[in-house]
Parts: C-alpha cells; sequence; structure tokens
C-alpha cells in the first residue's frame, strides 16, 4: 500500500511533470512525423500509379476501359484501402502529367491527397506552387483551401503590382517583405453578413461579432487589441477604429475603414493616428507600427499620388461585403474531365 502511495505522489512532484511532458512531445513529434512520412510514400505510390496509366494508355487501346477495370480490380484485392475509384485514379493520371519528373522534387507531396485533388485543377503551374506552399504554412483545411481558391486568393494577396503601399520603402527588411507579402486586395468580408450600404460603424460592430472569421480574412498573425480606440494629442481625444498587433511582424496596426471611395485626404488622417500610436503605445520592443485603410473603391493612381511622400507605412485596399464575387476575380475551377481532355488534346497536336 505505501509503494501505491508513492507512485500517486509521481504526479504531483514539479519535475515527474515536467518529464512527463517532454516525454508526451517526444511522442507528438514523432507522431507528426510518421504522418508526414506515410503521406509522402502515399502520394509517391499514387504519382506511379498515374505514370503507369500514362504509359499504358499509349501502348494500349482499351480507354477508359483501362481506369473501370483497374478500379474494379484495386478495390477487390485491397478492400481495407480507399482511394481507387475512378475519378481518384484520373487525379493520379493527371497529378503525373502535371510532374513528369517525379512528385518528391516538389512540396506538393507534403499535403493530403485530399489538397491535391483540388489543386491539380488549377491551369498555371506557378499558381499552383503559391496555393500549395500557402496551404503548408497556413495549415489549411481542405475545406479552407477550397474557399481561398474559389475567392481567387492568390489574384488579391499573391500579385505584387495590384497592390498599393508604401511598405517597401518605409520599412525596414524583412519587416518591409513580410507586410507586403500579407496586403490582400480586395478584402472579402462577406462573413459579416453585411449588404453593400452597410456604415462604417456597422461594419466594426459586425467585425467584432464575428471577430474570428474577421481575423482570418486579415491573416494569420493578426491579435485584436480594440475597436474605437482612444489617443489624445494636445488635449483633444481622436478615435481609432480598429486596432490590432502582428504577431509575427511585431508592430502594432492601425486598421481604418472606409465606406466611400477613397480620398486622399483619409491618407493624412491614418498617418497621424500611426504617429500617436507610435508615441503613445510602442514599447522598445516593437516595429514602426503600419496602417491599413479598407475602403469601398480606389483609383490606383489616386492612391498612389496620396502615399508618395508620405511618412508612415500605410497600405490601401477595397473590400466587399456581399457574396456576389466580381468577375475579374472569379475563379471557376475545371472539372477533372476538362483537365484530362485538354491534356488528351494537347498530347494529340
Amino acid at each position: 500500500m505505501p509503494k501505491k502511495s508513492n507512485e500517486m505522489s509521481l504526479h504531483l512532484d514539479k519535475a515527474y511533470i515536467e518529464f512527463l511532458n517532454k516525454v508526451k512531445s517526444y511522442i507528438g513529434t514523432g507522431r507528426v512525423r510518421a504522418a508526414l512520412v506515410l503521406n509522402k510514400e502515399v502520394i509517391q505510390m499514387y504519382w506511379q500509379i498515374g505514370k503507369g496509366l500514362i504509359e499504358t494508355g499509349k501502348i494500349s487501346d482499351w480507354g477508359d476501359k483501362l481506369l473501370e477495370q483497374i478500379s474494379h480490380d484495386l478495390r477487390v484485392e485491397f478492400p481495407e484501402m480507399r482511394g481507387f475509384s475512378k475519378t481518384s485514379l484520373k487525379c493520379m493520371r493527371i497529378l503525373a502529367h502535371l510532374y513528369p519528373g517525379g512528385i518528391g522534387q516538389h512540396s506538393a507531396d507534403q499535403l493530403p491527397w485530399g489538397h491535391l485533388m483540388v489543386l491539380i485543377r488549377i491551369k498555371d503551374a506557378e499558381e499552383r506552387h503559391w496555393y500549395i506552399s500557402q496551404a503548408i504554412r497556413q495549415g489549411w483545411s481542405r475545406l479552407m483551401l477550397e474557399k481561398q481558391i474559389q475567392s481567387n486568393l492568390y489574384k488579391r494577396q499573391a500579385i505584387p503590382e495590384n497592390k498599393v503601399s508604401n511598405y517597401l520603402t518605409r520599412l525596414p527588411e524583412p519587416q518591409s517583405n513580410l507586410a507586403h507579402e500579407l496586403l490582400k486586395d480586395p478584402y472579402n468580408f462577406d462573413c459579416l453578413g453585411l449588404h453593400d450600404e452597410a456604415q462604417e460603424r456597422e461594419i466594426e460592430h459586425a467585425s467584432i461579432q464575428h471577430i474570428t472569421k474577421f481575423l482570418l480574412e486579415l491573416g494569420k498573425g493578426f491579435s485584436f487589441v480594440g475597436r474605437q480606440v482612444p489617443v489624445e494629442v494636445s488635449g483633444n481625444e481622436y478615435f481609432i477604429d480598429m486596432l490590432f498587433y502582428h504577431v509575427k511582424l511585431h508592430c502594432y496596426v492601425v486598421v481604418e475603414l472606409k465606406a466611400t471611395s477613397f480620398k486622399p485626404e483619409q491618407a493624412g488622417q491614418l498617418n497621424f493616428y500611426l504617429s500617436a500610436v507610435d508615441d503613445q503605445l510602442r514599447t522598445p520592443g516593437d516595429n514602426p507600427s503600419i496602417g491599413l485603410l479598407l475602403c469601398k473603391s480606389k483609383d490606383k493612381v489616386i492612391a498612389e499620388y496620396a502615399l508618395r511622400g508620405m511618412e508612415k507605412a500605410i497600405g490601401i485596399s477595397e473590400y466587399w461585403l456581399t457574396k456576389a464575387i466580381p468577375e475579374d476575380l472569379k475563379m471557376n475551377l475545371p472539372t477533372i474531365q476538362e483537365i484530362e481532355s485538354e491534356l488528351n488534346e494537347s498530347e494529340n497536336d
């Protein structure tokens, strides 16, 4: 009985708890590594099957009968395994087409097969690679990946010439590059459930009600500080629409919402707020604060003129509130059948 009492007391021992936590971390890390290795092996296997289907298709006249028959035979032979449907086999064949030199040379094999079934439908190789790297870095689920593709995040975030900011000239590296990389245009706030005519206070209020979704659209690393944050300058009180802190940039982010088209004086107001935040809130460990002006619409040339010579780091972006995605941003992914048809036509040319 005393032995049992001593054993039980270990759970109250600080040194034992620290040791137990270390062991747990070893197990957790080991499981993650094992899962990554297993996933890579699965993707490699699918690539090999796809390559075999391509090579066999070239020397046979079986056509689609090959997919139907092998799908049936594989599921009979390996009943405990999933992933051998006719659609999956077509995706394996497309994967081998897209990566003829082998999938192991690319980061794509770090993603689950469900993610790759979505990604192979993106025709542009550079765009596809960007979504692959973002899915890995951000830890997107398949559903989140599909949502980001449908909202054309690549065009809104990855293409530098679409953005208006002075981050690259007003911030030190590497903060400048990261801030510019994080900027989107436009931002998609349809998750707030507002109509297009919503006023600034309505947008602010809805943002707080749906703060998790709002933060997801802003991007990874944003931490909410407050809404209508007061700053006092020379005895006068001013109110910042929304204040955030970015844990990777290590700085405050002042967000101003405008339910109108962009006006040059709005950049001056944001510059004023940034000066106040840097003087009153910034600590020695913080980087210079940055500003984000979100407006309903903007003229890019006017916005660029407004930032020319501006001291503080400011980005100017549009936002939309409804689920109706503008025509120039819509991205309708082709079906697996359409991709297969295009690949066959290119081979026959």
